[in-house]
């Protein structure tokens, strides 16, 4: 099953890189993890969450490690569509970057829709997932640490994890 899964975890990606993006243009950056790498984020999960008081780092660690590949879906270094749309909370989009800073988990402010091309990047990989009937979840928290340890470079990084098994290990928590 391991490596079906992972085939599939290659097509999720090839699925995100398709996916339509805001006046064609595309900040997405995809990397799959496997083996060792998947122990790694796992054990850093528990440690992030333990270090930082942060809730349910442990539970979604134990996701990861019981999954067979990951799925790294990251907004890396985007512009703003330039329409100056005051949909990210600033009048312009100069002004948005003039207040682009490093958060305690991602950077922004950012695009409002360069975030919405991610979402349709990670619609567009778990539908691809949904066809193939492989188990995953969207995890802000994965996306987290997996951006810490700088396994993919961006602005947001969101992880889905992946797995086929007789019953959904993300399901009942």
């Amino acid at each position: 099953m391991e490596s079906t899964v992972e085939t599939v975890a290659k097509m999720m990606a090839l699925a995100a890189r398709t996916a339509p993006k805001a006046v064609g243009f595309d900040f997405i950056e995809i990397k799959i993890l496997t083996g060792s790498e998947i122990e790694l984020v796992a054990d850093e999960m528990f440690a992030y969450g333990r270090e930082h008081g942060r809730r349910n780092y442990d539970r979604d660690g134990d996701n990861v490690r019981r999954s067979s590949a990951i799925l790294l879906l990251a907004l890396a270094d985007a512009e703003p569509i330039r329409q100056d749309c005051g949909a990210c909370g600033f009048a312009t989009c100069s002004e948005m970057k003039a207040h682009y800073r490093e958060g305690s988990d991602f950077a922004g402010p950012v695009c409002s829709w360069r975030i919405l091309d991610l979402g349709i990047a990670l619609g567009s990989a778990v539908k691809t997932a949904s066809l193939f009937n492989v188990d995953n979840r969207i995890m802000y928290r994965l996306g987290v640490v997996a951006r810490k340890l700088g396994l993919i470079e961006g602005e947001h990084v969101i992880g889905v994890p992946l797995s086929a098994t007789g019953k959904s290990i993300y399901f009942d928590r």
